[in-house]
């Protein structure tokens, strides 16, 4: 049985990346920000990449080079070390691992998880960071989700953590948004036809994209629409003339939304 999005995450608008602000020491996905986001009662959503030694990083990139001092992959390195990397314009604090920012959060706000793909175009080449997720999600209480690109990410975790409202992170797939993808596999995802096949409650779909028929016949069927990114009140406002919540950067969002 595929178990709901709990109804926190209609309520107070989704972080992005947590409430990021550089110029307030707050980079993305960072302590800072997560700390910053549950202080204002926003629910906050979070990427997660692979360390060398199997743990889930809180990061968006696969390179350390944008957010940090040093360069090259996330993967190649173990979390003791990428948890010493302080993040540029930061407070000095590394990269979190997934069990740490679950310590932090402690159930107070819902936690919207994205695993990034690791497979490279989206196929089938992936397992090791969903484990890590579900074995770090295994003993927390408070309301999250997970949530992938890949449908295959999503439909391994709907067996290693059934209890967890999984969905996916959708959009109309521009070639140039995504060069390393084959077109096949772009056209097919277009068409979000996975929804079933790995047990999906909810959609998290581009709000350049939400007029799409599809998303509104999504709605109807029962999902939960959530939305990515929303950057101003009017963007937000027109958003959820289809979206139940936005994912939001760059303003503070009224809460309750």
């Amino acid at each position: 049985m595929t178990p709901p999005l709990d109804p926190a995450f209609l309520r107070a608008p989704l972080a992005h990346r947590a409430l990021h602000d550089r110029a307030r020491a707050r980079p993305e996905n960072s302590i800072p920000a997560i700390k910053g986001a549950v202080q204002a009662g926003y629910g906050i959503e979070i990427d997660l990449q692979l360390s060398a030694d199997g743990q889930a990083m809180v990061f968006h990139d696969y390179d350390l080079a944008r957010l940090t001092d040093q360069t090259g992959p996330v993967r190649q390195r173990d979390a003791q070390a990428l948890n010493q990397i302080p993040l540029t314009d930061g407070d000095g604090t590394g990269i979190p691992t997934l069990m740490q920012v679950l310590d932090l959060v402690g159930g107070r706000v819902p936690l919207l998880i994205e695993i990034k793909d690791q497979d490279g175009a989206l196929g089938g080449g992936i397992g090791r960071l969903e484990q890590a997720t579900a074995d770090a999600l295994s003993a927390y209480n408070g309301p999250a989700a997970v949530m992938s690109f890949n449908p295959h990410s999503v439909r391994v975790m709907s067996g290693l953590a059934p209890h967890i409202p999984r969905g996916l992170t959708t959009c109309a797939y521009e070639p140039k948004d995504w060069p390393l993808v084959p077109r096949a596999t772009r056209d097919r995802l277009r068409d979000i036809p996975d929804i079933d096949h790995v047990g999906a409650s909810f959609i998290s779909h581009d709000a350049r994209d939400l007029n799409r028929p599809l998303v509104a016949a999504l709605k109807a069927r029962g999902l939960a629409i959530l939305c990515w990114t929303i950057r101003s009140a009017q963007a937000e406002a027109e958003a959820r003339k289809i979206a139940q919540n936005v994912t939001f950067e760059g303003y503070q969002p009224a809460i309750p939304a």
